[in-house]
């Protein structure tokens, strides 16, 4: 059987060949993968797992915090906070059961990912 025929070792490869751009889109793409779950969950009342997957996408602004480039200056100090702000949504919309808190970061989430997945093609 090709090793390279399942998803995971198809997704394990991506991963290993990515560049830093690309992985910044993938974790993106991780965090906006949870929030839409966590978002349908929460509006349909299902909110254990609704915060099951804000605690994903959490995990993954903690990953998106700890390997900021503290050299690139003043980038790196917007994009901490800003992080810091969809952290702080997010423990809110766990604590108020706020679907539209998960749609915010969501939505800032995105838009971020857009500007990586440009610089990510051009680099």
């Amino acid at each position: 059987m090709n090793p390279y025929a399942s998803p995971q070792a198809y997704r394990s490869s991506s991963v290993m060949t990515a560049s830093p751009a690309q992985l910044v889109v993938m974790l993106y793409d991780g965090a906006g993968r949870f929030l839409r779950q966590a978002e349908i969950a929460a509006e349909e009342g299902g909110w254990s797992h609704a915060f099951d997957r804000i605690e994903k996408a959490e995990a993954i602004v903690d990953e998106l915090l700890v390997t900021l480039d503290k050299e690139a200056g003043e980038i790196a100090d917007r994009l901490q906070g800003i992080y810091v702000f969809c952290k702080r949504l997010l423990i809110e919309a766990r604590l108020e059961r706020d679907a539209e808190r998960i749609r915010r970061t969501a939505k800032l989430l995105g838009d971020l990912r857009g500007a990586w997945a440009e610089i990510a093609t051009t680099a």
